[in-house]
C-alpha cells in the first residue's frame, strides 16, 4: 500500500499491510523544538535548522528524512507554504538554541521575558525566563462587554487563535483561498501521504479562549442561554470558514481535523447530559457539513478522559479521535477497542507520553509500543501516534525505540 492507501484503509476499518504511522502530521503529533535537533543526532543525521512550526507550542517542522526514517504515513497541508526565508526570524529557544520563528509570530523582549502581541499592539502571551512555553495572559470577553457580531475580531486578539501555523497570513486577504488551493494541489502532487487539513472548528474551547476557562465553564451551569447564543453564532461563524476552506482545499486532502478538548485526567469536562444538550448538536452539524462538501474523514482532537461521551461523538458523525489519552480514567486500550473499535478509529494511544515515554528505558518503550499495536491495530481503526507531542525533556533513544517498535 502506499501511505494514504493506507491510512485510508486503517479509517476505513480495513486492515492495512503495515501499521499507519502519523508524526507531526498535525499540532498534537508532533515533537518539541529543543528535542528535535537531539534526535537528528541520534538517528545519525546531518544538524539543520530548526523551523519552529507551532509558536505557542514550539514545535519543529520535522525534515523529510526524519519522516523517510521512522516511515511516517502522514503530512499536514501546512508543509506545503512558508518555504521563503521572507516567513523567518530568528529567535533563540529556552534552551539556547538558535531557530527561525514565524514572521508573523515574532516574539518581543520585555522585562525578562517574551511576549507575542497581537496586531493591535495588545499583550496576549508571555513566557518568563526559566519556562519554555508561552501562556495567555488576555482573554477578550473577560472583562470587555462581549460582541457576538465580531468574534473574528476577538479571536485575533485571544493567543491560541491569533497565532497560526503555516500557511497563517499567506492565505488571508482577497486572494487567500486561491493560494490556498494553489498549495493545496501542489503537495497533493508532490506526496503519496495522506494528508491532513488542519480546520479547528472548536466549540467548547473556543469559550474558555476568548472567555477564560474558568469564567466560561460557570457559564455553562449558570447562563446556558448565554452560552447558547454564543455557540450559534460561533458555528455560523465555522460554518462560513469550512465552506471557504474545504471550496479551496477538499478535494486535495483525505483528513480534516477539528479540535476541542472535552476531557480531564478523571473524566469529561461536563456531564453527558451537558455535552448531549450543547454540543453535540453543533458538532453533529459541522462534521456532516464537511462530508457533504468533500470525501473526507473526520478526526477530532480532544485530550482526557472521554470514554462516557464516546457514543455521542459516533453519532455525530465522527471518524476518528486522536489522541487516546490511555492514561486518562476510563481510557483503557483494551477496553476502548472492543466497545468502540468497529466504529472510530483511534488515531493514538500508541505510546503514553505522560509516564513512559520520558522516563523508561528504550526497551521498555519499545515493549510498551508493541502492546499498544496488539491492542488496537487489528481489524484496522488505528493510526499509531504516541498520545500528544513528544515534549523536551523525553530521551531521544526513547523516540527511536518508540517508532523502530512499530515498523519491527
Amino acid at each position: 500500500m502506499t501511505p494514504r492507501q493506507r491510512v485510508l484503509a486503517a479509517l476505513n476499518h480495513t486492515q492495512p499491510d503495515v501499521v499507519p504511522v502519523d508524526f507531526s502530521g498535525h499540532r498534537s503529533s508532533g515533537i518539541a523544538a529543543m528535542l528535535y535537533p537531539k534526535l537528528r543526532e541520534a538517528l545519525g543525521l546531518p544538524s539543520r535548522t530548526i523551523y519552529v512550526y507551532d509558536p505557542i507550542q514550539q514545535l519543529a517542522i520535522v525534515d523529510e528524512d526524519v519522516l523517510d526514517r521512522f516511515g511516517v504515513d502522514t503530512i499536514e497541508l501546512g508543509r506545503a507554504f512558508a518555504h521563503e526565508d521572507e516567513y523567518w526570524v530568528d529567535w533563540t529557544l529556552p534552551d539556547g538554541q538558535a531557530c527561525k520563528m514565524p514572521i508573523w509570530a515574532a516574539p518581543h523582549r520585555v522585562d525578562g521575558a517574551w511576549m507575542l502581541k497581537s496586531e493591535s499592539g495588545r499583550e496576549l502571551a508571555r513566557m518568563p525566563d526559566g519556562a519554555i512555553y508561552f501562556e495567555q495572559t488576555y482573554w477578550p470577553f473577560l472583562d470587555d462587554e462581549e460582541d457576538l457580531d465580531d468574534l473574528a475580531g476577538a479571536f485575533a486578539e485571544s493567543m491560541w487563535t491569533a497565532y497560526g501555523s503555516p500557511p497563517g497570513p499567506i492565505t488571508s486577504g482577497p486572494d487567500g483561498l486561491t493560494k490556498l488551493a494553489d498549495g493545496a494541489r501542489r503537495l497533493r502532487a508532490s506526496t503519496d501521504r495522506a494528508i491532513l487539513g488542519l480546520f479547528g472548528g472548536n466549540l467548547l474551547e473556543c469559550g474558555q479562549f476568548v472567555y477564560r476557562i474558568d469564567q466560561f465553564l460557570m457559564m455553562l451551569a449558570g447562563e446556558p442561554a448565554r452560552v447558547e447564543r454564543f455557540l450559534d453564532r460561533l458555528v455560523e461563524m465555522h460554518l462560513a470558514n469550512l465552506e471557504a476552506f474545504l471550496g479551496a482545499v477538499g478535494g486535495q486532502i483525505d483528513v480534516i481535523c477539528f479540535g476541542d478538548d472535552l476531557g480531564m485526567q478523571t473524566g469529561p469536562q461536563m456531564s453527558p447530559q451537558m455535552y448531549r444538550e450543547l454540543f453535540k448538536p453543533r458538532h453533529s452539524v459541522l462534521w456532516h457539513r464537511a462530508k457533504e462538501l468533500a470525501d473526507v474523514k473526520v478526526m477530532l482532537h480532544c485530550c482526557g478522559g472521554v470514554r462516557p461521551i464516546l457514543p455521542d461523538l459516533i453519532e455525530a458523525g465522527l471518524d476518528a479521535i486522536n489522541p487516546v489519552q490511555i492514561t486518562c480514567n476510563g481510557m483503557d486500550a483494551t477496553e476502548l477497542k472492543t466497545e468502540f473499535g468497529k466504529d472510530l478509529t483511534f488515531w493514538g494511544g500508541g505510546c503514553d507520553t505522560q509516564n513512559t515515554l520520558p522516563t523508561a528505558s528504550p526497551e521498555e518503550v519499545a515493549d510498551h509500543v508493541r502492546r499498544q499495536v496488539e491492542i488496537l491495530a487489528p481489524g484496522g481503526g488505528f493510526v499509531f501516534q504516541q498520545v500528544h507531542n513528544i515534549l523536551a525533556a523525553v530521551p531521544p533513544e526513547n523516540v527511536v525505540a518508540m517508532f523502530d517498535a512499530v515498523r519491527n
